[in-house]
């Protein structure tokens, strides 16, 4: 892989850009004192992976992840900081790794290997969408670093339920007594749903990312292996989802206080792991 590595502190980046460029991985490493270098660099080549700094006085490494993923869409961001404030805003920039300074050898390798394991076919120049569906807080769904709109709040929520069901099956009964819960599913109804289905489905293939949901024999379900999810990777153990949450899931949505009192229990016992079978809402 080629990677490049920004940090304003250039004592630390060369550091850095040694200890990389002792990784197999790793064919080339270039090291960037200034953002905007990093970017003009980027504008004529390629990067599998960019390994960031976040404090930087000219533009941080939120700002800067945002505008690689913008000019390269596949390249993996890995953050090195001294702060862990930021991680709700790397998970929403789809980063790949979150590491806290000093950064130990070990952990940097690890990283590294992971983002090179589960890199896209073709590398750097791949065509593909990356996305990253965010449920701490709001429900958000990110292309590529990006947040996207929906035409239908109704569909929005249809993909947060989903989402909240971890790839389970949800008929269409049950995916419209969720949105309406107070309404009888009727034919008028049923034609209604078909709307809402109809609207999400041209929602993620107008952003190339149609794959994570699959509609089949008059069910619904997510592809969880299709996307990252902050729940799913805090279900999954991750330390960088477990010290993200910050006690609110999915807040807009009432059927989602199961899993999100799950969560809480959980972060409270220090632990995250996988919830028991089919906790979620009917």
């Amino acid at each position: 892989m080629r990677a490049i590595c920004v940090d304003d502190e250039s004592l630390i980046l060369e550091m850095t850009v040694s200890e990389c460029r002792k990784l197999p991985q790793l064919e080339e490493v270039t090291g960037f004192t200034r953002p905007t270098e990093a970017l003009r660099w980027l504008d004529g080549h390629p990067a599998d992976l960019a390994l960031l700094d976040i404090e930087m006085p000219e533009m941080n490494g939120i700002a800067l992840a945002a505008r690689i993923k913008e000019l390269r869409p596949n390249t993996a961001i890995l953050f090195v900081t001294g702060y862990s404030q930021y991680a709700v805003d790397a998970f929403a920039l789809h980063a790949s790794g979150y590491l806290l300074k000093p950064v130990r050898r070990e952990q940097l390798a690890a990283e590294v290997e992971y983002i090179s394991s589960h890199r896209p076919a073709g590398g750097a120049s791949a065509g593909a969408s990356a996305a990253f569906v965010r449920t701490f807080g709001n429900f958000d769904v990110f292309v590529d670093g990006a947040p996207i709109g929906f035409a239908r709040s109704k569909s929005r929520e249809l993909l947060a339920y989903l989402v909240d069901r971890q790839g389970g099956s949800v008929t269409r009964a049950q995916a419209f007594a969720v949105l309406w819960r107070e309404r009888e599913y009727n034919r008028a109804m049923q034609k209604q749903l078909d709307v809402i289905v109809r609207s999400l489905r041209d929602t993620l293939r107008s952003h190339r990312i149609d794959r994570i949901m699959e509609v089949r024999s008059g069910c619904l379900r997510v592809c969880p292996e299709q996307f990252e999810c902050d729940l799913y990777s805090f279900l999954a153990g991750s330390a960088q989802a477990v010290n993200a949450y910050r006690g609110e899931y999915l807040s807009e949505y009432a059927w989602a206080s199961t899993i999100g009192a799950y969560m809480t229990m959980a972060r409270d016992r220090d632990t995250a792991a996988p919830a028991p079978g089919n906790v979620l809402s009917p």
